[in-house]
């Protein structure tokens, strides 16, 4: 309850901002219209002025929008991005001030309706005689007068953030430039990320099962050689525990290639055996409602198994906390949780109160990055000296096809 009600006043506290910078538009746009249309229409020389007045409302356009863009990202929660172009900050200054209005009027139905509503409270000490009939219906119509003007904040915060990426948001041909672009880079993440992913498999099987079977056949060498049969079954013995070791490594191995209960029983019951084989404590908590899909199941697994890994081996950790929380697919990381679907997303967040100072420039930590942008997801690492470090993985649900 609390959590909705500081986004309702911070929503209400944007647009009240808006409200006032939309008179300043107003005006603005009034008078560099006026400008312009009086320049249009002097005789002579008029392309000179026209350009100095045109650079002046340019100039002044573009600090508007910058105002609205700090308002939008700090109140409505719409980031926007400053790669905008002189053309669209004058478009977007001329069309918002009519929507701050708008957000001035909702607020002051907000006002009226909660007045009225209240009638229901105090009222009754003021009633005279054959007026309660009027006093009921003044509070009933406030309360359904509030209720509409609530939904209109919410209405009017959606428009706000509409109308700033329609003027001030990239071309088509902008868009699909940087899509490319991104394609191209994630990419070329993963096929860096297969590789790396090859050869650690490769650095597994060499430093690990390769050398015990090596060490495997020299003990059978050993045993077949020996002339003492005490010392041929000793020898035996050793090579039987050899065996049992290699092949408990070739399972890890495998199980670190791909482990089939993420197919088998799905990705809890896949999680939860990473947390029972760590060397310390993994509290699971484990939000979600439904089974995500294949790539992002498996890109979910490698996250947390690779990033409680990390944490075993350098945070000098005593627990480590792995949640998996449902994301609807238009917030990001603002932290409004749904049920994980078509439409949704994985939120996932590992977290430890180890030393601290991660990398995320580092090793694991950067093919996880690749792993996780292969699916458009963010992956996001906080690790102050100290402690504790929080790697946040967001994995948008990938639509049936």
């Amino acid at each position: 309850m609390g959590r909705w009600l500081r986004r309702g006043l911070r929503l209400a506290g944007g647009l009240l901002i808006g409200a006032g910078t939309a008179v300043v538009e107003l005006v603005c746009v009034a008078v560099a219209g006026l400008a312009l249309l009086c320049v249009r229409t002097w005789p002579g020389g008029w392309p000179a002025a026209r350009r100095c007045v045109l650079g002046a409302v340019t100039a002044g356009a573009r600090r508007l929008t910058e105002t609205e863009r700090r308002r939008l990202a700090r109140f409505l929660g719409h980031e926007i991005a400053a790669d905008y172009d002189d053309r669209g900050a004058r478009q977007y200054v001329a069309a918002r001030w009519s929507l701050g209005l708008l957000g001035g009027l909702v607020l002051l139905a907000v006002v009226a309706g909660t007045a009225y509503s209240s009638l229901l409270l105090w009222g009754w000490f003021i009633m005279r005689d054959g007026e309660w009939i009027t006093i009921t219906t003044s509070a009933i119509g406030g309360l359904f007068l509030l209720f509409l003007a609530l939904q209109g904040i919410v209405g009017v915060a959606l428009l706000e953030g509409q109308l700033a990426r329609h003027f001030l948001g990239p071309s088509h041909r902008e868009a699909l430039r940087r899509r490319i672009d991104e394609l191209s880079t994630s990419r070329a993440g993963v096929v860096d990320a297969v590789h790396d992913e090859r050869r650690r498999i490769e650095r597994d099987l060499h430093d690990g099962v390769q050398q015990r079977i090596v060490a495997l056949g020299m003990l059978l060498g050993r045993a077949r050689r020996s002339q003492d049969p005490d010392k041929a079954r000793a020898l035996l013995v050793q090579a039987h525990e050899e065996s049992r070791a290699a092949l408990t490594d070739l399972r890890e191995v495998a199980w670190r290639v791909y482990p089939t209960a993420l197919d088998e029983a799905g990705l809890r019951a896949a999680l939860e055996a990473v947390a029972e084989r760590s060397a310390i404590p993994v509290r699971l908590e484990y939000g979600l409602t439904a089974e995500p899909g294949e790539a992002v199941r498996t890109v979910a697994y490698f996250v947390v198994a690779e990033a409680v890994t990390n944490a075993i081996k350098h945070s000098g950790a005593e627990r480590i906390t792995v949640a998996l929380t449902g994301l609807t697919g238009l917030v990001g990381l603002s932290g409004r949780e749904t049920e994980v679907g078509a439409l949704g997303g994985l939120l996932i967040r590992v977290t430890d109160d180890g030393r601290g100072g991660a990398d995320p420039a580092g090793g694991g930590l950067l093919g996880l990055a690749r792993r996780v942008a292969a699916l458009d997801g963010r992956l996001r690492v906080v690790s102050p000296p100290g402690g504790p470090t929080t790697v946040s993985a967001e994995l948008p649900e990938l639509p049936c096809v």
